[in-house]
């Protein structure tokens, strides 16, 4: 069996994943997936790199808490959580979500809501390479905002100035 959370420095292959997900489950309807990657640009600023930084273990944890708690809200058979961990460029990508269901709505839902939450809970770190030197990426405020339409509250990042 698949586990439901990979926290690693490899690359991942979306194909395999989520066949993986789907395999020896006829009733999967719907599979949503999303990737994210890592954008040569932050804040109008040029990015040659970014580091992500984790606690083994404690990541693991929280995000399987987060597939627990959309199995809880949303009819899904299955996710699957990939988070690279380590130095990565532009373009590369840092992050796999999917999601299985009978149906589409909840398939969508689901991998929504746990990208959501994974942006504002799971313990990750990010530092980005700027032609200025390197910076830690503060929370954002519209991460929170993403969050708490799903009901729940984040209060991560400082309101704007």
């Amino acid at each position: 069996m698949t586990p439901r959370v990979s926290i690693q420095t490899a690359d991942f292959d979306l194909g395999a994943e989520v066949a993986a997900l789907r395999a020896g489950d006829a009733g999967v309807g719907a599979v949503a997936s999303f990737v994210g990657t890592v954008r040569e640009r932050s804040e109008g600023v040029a990015v040659s790199a970014m580091e992500l930084e984790h606690y083994p273990g404690m990541t693991e944890r929280a995000i399987e808490a987060m597939i627990d708690a959309a199995r809880q809200r949303f009819d899904i058979r299955a996710a699957r959580v990939v988070h690279r961990v380590g130095r990565l460029g532009p373009g590369e990508q840092i992050v796999l979500v999917a999601v299985s269901s009978a149906h589409r709505g909840q398939a969508f839902q689901a991998c929504e809501f746990l990208m959501d939450y994974l942006k504002t809970q799971a313990p990750f770190w990010k530092k980005e390479t700027t032609p200025a030197g390197s910076r830690w990426v503060d929370a954002r405020v519209a991460d929170d905002a993403a969050l708490a339409r799903w009901g729940l509250a984040a209060g991560n990042a400082a309101p704007p100035a």
